[in-house]
C-alpha cells in the first residue's frame, strides 16, 4: 500500500471514529483534572492562599497524606501535583504492591534525579493496606528527599498509619464532593468537546443533572460514569437530540428519585418525622425516616447533629449515656464517610428511639430562661459572692460568721443545705424514668436534710441560740 492510500486509509478510520463516538477510554478517566483549578471541591485545601496550595505552587513540600472517602480526588490531586511540579509521577497500591516493588522504583527514580534532574512523586493509594515493614522501608529514602511521598488512605491516618511515617508528612484531609460541586462538573463534562461528551447533542433536563449529583454521594467516577452510560445508551430522537429525563438518570445511577426536597418541606418534614419517632419510642419508624434521608443524599453532619441535641432533649437524664452514643457516632460517621456512616447512625438511632426518655433539664433550662427575659433578676446571695468577708467588712455589715459560704466537701454525703438562690425558686422537677429515678431519690434525701436542719435552727432560735 502506498502512502496516499495509507493517509486515506487513516482519514477513513479517524471519521468513522467521530462518526460513532467512541471514546477510547471511559469519560471519568478523560476528565480527570490536569490543573488545580480543574479540581473539584477541596476549596479548603486548594483555593487562593491556602497552605496546600501554596506548597504545591511553590514547590516546597516533602511527604504528603491525603485522607478522604473514595471517589473525592486522592488519586487525581495527587498526578495533578505531579503535572504542576513537573514531577515523575509513579503510583503504587497499596493491596498489589510488596516491598521489592518499592525499593525498585525508589532505585529508578535515583536514576532519574542523577541522569535527567527530574524529581519523582512516589504515590502509593490505599497506604493503610501497608504493614508496618512496608512502611518503614520508606522512611530512609524521605529522609534523604530521593523520592516525594504521596500517601492516600480511607482510614483516619492517626490510627491506620505508623507514627514515624505521619511524623514525616503533612496530613491534608479530603471532604466528600458536594452535589452542588458534582452538579457543574457533570455541565462541564456534557459542555467539553475534546475530553468530555460536547460532541453528543444533548440535553439533560435539571431534575436529572442534580439527581445523578446527589445520589452519587459525592464521588466524581460514579456521577461522570453514570452520565456517560445515560448519554451513550440513549438514542437519539427524530431531531437528533439525545433527551436525558429523570428516569433515565434513575436507570443509570440505578437509585430511584425520592420526593425529598432539601431545601423545602420535604428536608423539615422529615427530620421532624425522624426526631419525633425517636421521641416517641419508635425504633422501626426512625430507621425509616433514617433511610429515606439517607438515600435521599441529606447531610450525614445533619442528620448526626439532630441525634446529638435529640440525646439531650428527649432522652436526657433518664440515660445520659446517651448523649455520648450520639456524639460517637457522629465522630464515627463524619470519620468514615458515607455509605458506611448509616451504620453509627442507626446505632444511635435505635439506642435513642428505645432508650427512657426524660425532657426535665430542658424543660427545666426553658423555665429559667422565661424567667430571666422577662425581667425576674435576683441577686447573688451574700454568701456566694467572693470575697464575702472582705465585702462584709468594708461595708462594716453582720458578722462574717451568719453569712459564711459553706464548702460542701466539708459535711457527710458532700451535701449542706443553703441557699444558693433568694426566694427559694424551683425549676427542675426529676422524673421516674430510667436512671433519672436515682436522681428523683437523691434529691428527695437531701430536701429531707434541709427540713431537718431548718427544723433544728427553728429550734435554736427559739432557744435564744441554744
Amino acid at each position: 500500500m502506498d502512502l496516499f492510500s495509507l493517509q486515506e486509509e487513516n482519514l477513513d478510520q479517524s471519521k468513522q471514529a467521530v462518526t460513532s463516538k467512541v471514546a477510547p477510554m471511559p469519560l471519568a478517566a478523560r476528565m480527570r483534572p490536569r490543573t488545580l483549578d480543574e479540581v473539584a471541591g477541596q476549596q479548603h485545601l486548594l483555593s487562593s492562599g491556602k497552605l496546600l496550595r501554596r506548597a504545591i505552587e511553590t514547590d516546597r513540600f516533602s511527604s504528603l497524606i491525603l485522607y478522604g472517602p473514595p471517589g473525592v480526588g486522592k488519586t487525581t490531586l495527587a498526578s495533578v501535583i505531579a503535572k504542576t511540579t513537573d514531577s515523575f509521577f509513579v503510583a503504587l497500591n497499596g493491596v498489589e504492591s510488596n516491598v521489592s516493588e518499592v525499593r525498585e522504583q525508589i532505585a529508578r527514580a535515583k536514576v532519574r534525579m542523577q541522569a535527567q534532574g527530574r524529581k519523582t512523586i512516589l504515590f502509593v493509594d490505599e497506604l493503610h493496606r501497608f504493614n508496618k515493614a512496608q512502611q518503614d522501608v520508606l522512611l530512609p529514602y524521605l529522609e534523604e528527599g530521593t523520592v516525594r511521598f504521596i500517601g492516600a488512605t480511607t482510614e483516619n491516618p492517626f490510627f491506620a498509619i505508623n507514627s514515624p511515617l505521619l511524623s514525616r508528612s503533612q496530613v491534608f484531609p479530603l471532604e466528600t464532593i458536594s452535589p452542588s460541586e458534582l452538579k457543574t462538573l457533570l455541565e462541564r463534562a456534557l459542555r467539553d468537546e475534546k475530553r468530555g461528551l460536547g460532541a453528543w447533542r444533548t440535553i439533560v433536563d435539571e431534575v436529572a443533572l442534580e439527581h445523578l449529583a446527589t445520589m452519587a454521594d459525592g464521588d466524581v467516577r460514579k456521577a461522570l460514569t453514570a452520565l456517560e452510560v445515560a448519554v451513550l445508551s440513549t438514542p437519539p430522537g427524530e431531531d437528533g437530540v439525545i433527551h436525558i429525563d429523570l428516569s433515565i438518570a434513575e436507570d443509570s445511577i440505578q437509585k430511584k428519585a425520592l420526593k425529598y426536597d432539601r431545601a423545602g418541606d420535604g428536608h423539615y418534614d422529615t427530620i421532624s418525622a425522624f426526631i419525633k419517632s425517636i421521641r416517641g419510642s419508635d425504633p422501626d419508624a426512625a430507621l425509616y425516616w433514617l433511610a429515606v434521608m439517607l438515600e435521599a443524599g441529606e447531610d450525614v453532619r445533619f442528620i448526626s447533629r439532630r441525634l446529638v441535641i435529640s440525646a439531650s432533649e428527649d432522652v436526657g437524664l433518664a440515660d445520659s449515656h446517651a448523649l455520648r452514643v450520639a456524639l460517637d457516632a457522629a465522630k464515627a460517621a463524619e470519620m468514615v464517610g458515607m455509605p458506611e456512616a448509616r451504620i453509627p447512625l442507626a446505632h444511635a438511632t435505635v439506642y435513642l428511639a428505645t432508650a427512657p426518655k426524660s425532657n426535665s433539664a430542658y424543660a427545666a433550662l426553658a423555665m429559667a430562661i422565661h424567667e430571666v427575659r422577662n425581667g425576674i433578676s435576683l441577686a447573688v446571695p451574700e454568701h456566694l459572692r467572693t470575697p464575702t468577708r472582705k465585702k462584709l467588712a468594708e461595708k462594716g455589715g453582720s458578722s462574717p460568721a451568719q453569712l459564711e459560704y459553706l464548702y460542701a466537701h466539708d459535711y457527710p454525703e458532700a451535701y449542706v443545705p443553703q441557699a444558693y438562690l433568694p426566694e427559694g425558686r424551683h425549676y427542675y422537677t426529676p422524673t421516674t424514668n430510667g436512671l433519672e429515678l436515682r436522681i428523683a431519690e437523691r434529691m428527695a434525701h437531701r430536701r429531707d436534710l434541709a427540713m431537718k436542719a431548718m427544723e433544728s435552727q427553728r429550734k435554736r432560735d427559739q432557744n435564744g441560740g441554744r
